[in-house]
């Protein structure tokens, strides 16, 4: 009888070895997504901010160690033996610097400007001819229709560029800003809210002249205001920063912000920043305000922040929104100038 040739047993692979191995691989995702982080903070495209994070740093802490692997030792001594160095730099914004060499090279009294400070980045768009700056509200606002994102309210007005504008209703975080929030003018006429209604509002009279005041509706109307949106808090009105710290509430942490300003010759200022990101982790009011007292205004208004936040200029994004999506539905905007 032939003998039965042995078949070897092919074994299974080991429940604790395939634990090993999702581990071995969760870890090596995570440290590369850690190392990318902080390759971003601490060496990223914004080098004021990189380094004034990078000499706050106690020695001592882990975050040190890591952060340190980013630089020489004679950058590190640099740092550390002028600690301020980077806060001085970053206190004298771009926009300054920018301001001797011509910034308005279109000619046509508009430019973008970048600031910096020790926990954002930001844009300011200056807009000599206040006549260039207009608020628009969804088109579609009667029939209910979601919002457009940015780049729609800039192809549909034909505008050069375009900032978001007022809040809307969010109702359990799935708004599609086809609601405004609060009260809302256009062309003298009161299209949301009533005249009983009283909201923060920034808003332009026929010559536009910014106004940022809380006021009803009538009372806005009897100023002469035609057109309105609604945020808050105010900032600044007639040369008098107004914000207390009783208007902040629970919102006045580090954020993404827009908001909007005038100095005393009309020019017209419109301000994004930046947040929730390892190279800009936002601002706060008092932050705003001082950009806007640096650059003159006499008066200004925080408009809608967050994943709003969006500016677009000559075609494209100028900074990098919260959102995904670079936009997200907005009931109302400022536009900006012609297309060219």
């Amino acid at each position: 009888m032939a003998k039965r040739k042995s078949r070897k047993k092919i074994k299974g692979i080991s429940p604790l070895w395939l634990v090993l191995c999702l581990l071995l691989i969760t870890a090596g995702t995570i440290g590369i997504t850690t190392y990318r982080y902080y390759k971003v903070k601490y060496t990223g495209s914004h080098p004021y901010y990189s380094r004034s994070q990078f000499a706050s740093l106690n020695e001592d802490s882990l975050e040190y160690k890591i952060a340190s692997r980013f630089y020489s030792d004679e950058e590190i001594r640099q740092m550390r033996s002028t600690p301020n160095v980077t806060a001085d730099i970053a206190s004298v914004s771009l926009a300054q610097k920018e301001a001797e060499e011509e910034p308005d090279k279109n000619g046509d009294g508009i430019w973008i400007e970048h600031i910096y400070a020790d926990t954002y980045e930001g844009y300011m768009m200056v807009v000599k001819d206040p006549m260039d700056v207009n608020i628009e509200i969804n088109p579609g606002m009667n029939s209910g229709a979601p919002g457009p994102e940015l780049d729609y309210y800039v192809d549909y007005f034909k505008a050069a560029g375009a900032i978001n504008g007022g809040g809307f209703e969010d109702v359990g975080g799935r708004g599609d800003g086809s609601i405004p929030q609060g009260l809302v003018i256009k062309n003298g006429n009161i299209v949301r809210g009533t005249g009983a209604t009283r909201s923060a509002v920034v808003a332009f009279d026929k010559d536009h002249n910014l106004i940022t005041t809380t006021a009803t509706g009538s009372a806005l109307l009897n100023m002469g205001v035609v057109d309105a949106i609604t945020f808050g808090p105010t900032f600044i009105t007639n040369g008098r920063v107004v914000y207390t710290s009783a208007d902040a509430g629970t919102l006045n942490i580090m954020n993404p912000r827009t908001a909007v300003g005038q100095q005393e010759d009309g020019t017209m200022l419109l301000l994004v920043i930046d947040g929730r990101g390892p190279s800009s982790w936002g601002a706060k009011y008092e932050d705003v305000i001082e950009v806007f007292k640096k650059y003159g205004a006499v008066n200004a208004g925080n408009l809608d922040g967050g994943n709003s936040s969006v500016m677009i200029y000559n075609g494209g994004y100028v900074h990098y929104p919260v959102s995904m999506y670079n936009s997200r539905n907005l009931p109302s905007v400022i536009t900006v100038g012609e297309e060219k």
